[in-house]
């Protein structure tokens, strides 16, 4: 399998910085806990001092939504809403074990990160805009057609699964982690002035985490336009 972005993701974002985690031995079992308050404690610590909206990381995702053509403020990429979550309850729901750490890394980094069931991608997850063809489950089980040339992750089924919408908005029910979940694919992308040390300082804490956590041996790689895909 394989994950990269299109070149003409490249070409429109040429400051996109993607980390990428490929990792196997996950179990619905572990105990983050620890883990987890230790980087909440990391993102209220930003909260004190500036708004999820303000934070570089996050303006940088809502000048990239604006130039999809999409409100900022209807539309929020991940991390923004995750921190808004955090923000107005204090902590975030608990969904299984290896999402609640990554929620807590994304909002302690304040980027974006999506966890992928790879078991439930066909062959490949390519970032690039939809045509109109594929299909996304979102998680009530109702199936939508991605508008064409919305930046999706699609993988090869036909017709092609969508497995985020948006871009960073939105990831579909089919490749959510579950409790069945052995293998995963965890896809980090920022797009900000120090984007560059800072996913690769998310991956490298992400991996020491899993390794940590699970019998997991992740793979990892920051991304480029030059080395553009990821085989796991």
């Amino acid at each position: 399998m394989f994950f990269r972005h299109s070149p003409a993701i490249w070409a429109d974002y040429p400051e996109l910085v993607p980390g990428v985690l490929a990792a196997s031995g996950i179990t619905a079992d572990a105990d983050v806990s620890a883990q987890v308050a230790r980087f909440n404690a990391i993102a209220a610590a930003r909260l004190a001092t500036s708004a999820e909206g303000e934070l570089p990381e996050v303006q940088a995702w809502r000048r990239t939504f604006s130039r999809m053509g999409l409100k900022p403020t209807q539309y929020r990429c991940a991390s923004e809403s995750l921190l808004r979550r955090f923000r107005k309850e204090g902590a975030l729901p608990q969904l299984h074990p290896l999402v609640d750490l990554c929620n807590a890394v994304s909002i302690a980094f304040a980027i974006p990160i999506a966890v992928f069931d790879v078991a439930q991608v066909a062959q490949q997850l390519e970032v690039r805009h939809a045509t109109g063809a594929e299909n996304y489950q979102a998680f009530s089980g109702d199936t939508e057609h991605p508008e064409p040339h919305e930046v999706i992750f699609a993988d090869a089924a036909q017709p092609p699964a969508a497995h985020a919408r948006r871009w960073t908005n939105r990831q579909s029910g089919l490749s959510a982690v579950s409790a069945a979940t052995h293998s995963v694919l965890i896809v980090a992308e920022a797009l900000h002035a120090t984007a560059a040390d800072d996913v690769r300082r998310l991956i490298s804490t992400l991996a020491a985490e899993l390794t940590a956590t699970w019998p997991a041996a992740p793979v990892t790689a920051v991304l480029s336009r030059s080395a553009s895909q990821f085989d796991f």
